[in-house]
């Protein structure tokens, strides 16, 4: 399996002249990676992270076709999974190429996954995995649930750390240059709520532009990247450059 965890793939900045609302983002060499992986005419299947969200889900599912084709990797097919189509699970994975965990939030995609059983429908897939702010997190052995919506980080109920697919041992945040000021119910999202949490465990924090490369169990961070642990945030990578783990 190849790897790819990513805070967000997509550049908004799209040529003039191109209709399209994104494009891949080619910084840090994400696209080039991308490419020497790439089988022409590849197969895509994308999950969905709200399998009830039809609408969003298949917008999303034509977006992402658009941006591959316009950097020259082809497809034969693009499929979506999410509840429309969950009991095929298993056997659109094992049609497919290139599968592509979508971002959104995090618990409901969490759930979605536990219910099709994707931790043991990837067991065996061999081609390339794309992961999108909320489905690269829950790649994670063990997923840190960042509180993002109201309420969530005051509810003695939410669930901070959650079973991941055990696709790394990372635990990433993503859109750190868009979220680090956050304020969520009344505090600071970072310096209040999720350092303390990295006294438990460390996280890597990713700008978008930002992922994590792996390959045969190798682990490289390319772009931007920070640590968080011990409540301290430490620069570990900068924009333009890559970082083996």
């Amino acid at each position: 399996m190849i790897l790819f965890l990513t805070s967000s793939p997509c550049d908004n900045d799209v040529p003039e002249g191109v209709d399209l609302p994104c494009i891949l983002n080619e910084a840090n060499g994400f696209v080039d990676r991308l490419r020497a992986h790439w089988r022409p005419g590849s197969r895509l299947l994308i999950i969905a992270s709200d399998p009830d969200a039809f609408e969003r889900n298949d917008e999303m599912a034509n977006t992402f076709a658009d941006a591959f084709e316009f950097h020259d990797l082809t497809l034969e097919d693009v499929a979506l999974c999410d509840s429309r189509n969950e009991e095929d699970a298993g056997e659109l994975i094992a049609m497919s190429d290139v599968v592509l965990l979508s971002g959104g939030h995090v618990p409901t995609e969490s759930a979605f996954f536990d219910r099709i059983g994707l931790i043991d429908l990837l067991c065996e897939f061999d081609g390339i995995v794309i992961g999108v702010s909320a489905g690269t997190m829950n790649c994670a052995e063990t997923v840190y649930c960042q509180p993002e919506e109201e309420g969530e980080s005051i509810d003695p109920e939410f669930e901070r750390f959650i079973p991941g697919l055990g696709l790394t041992q990372l635990m990433i945040l993503p859109h750190y240059q868009m979220v680090k000021d956050n304020i969520l119910d009344g505090q600071r999202l970072f310096e209040d709520i999720t350092y303390g949490d990295s006294f438990i465990h460390p996280f890597l924090a990713l700008v978008d532009g930002s992922y994590v490369y792996s390959e045969n169990g190798e682990e490289t961070v390319c772009g931007e990247a920070y640590l968080i642990w011990d409540a301290h945030l430490t620069p570990i990578c900068r924009e333009g450059e890559c970082l083996p783990l």
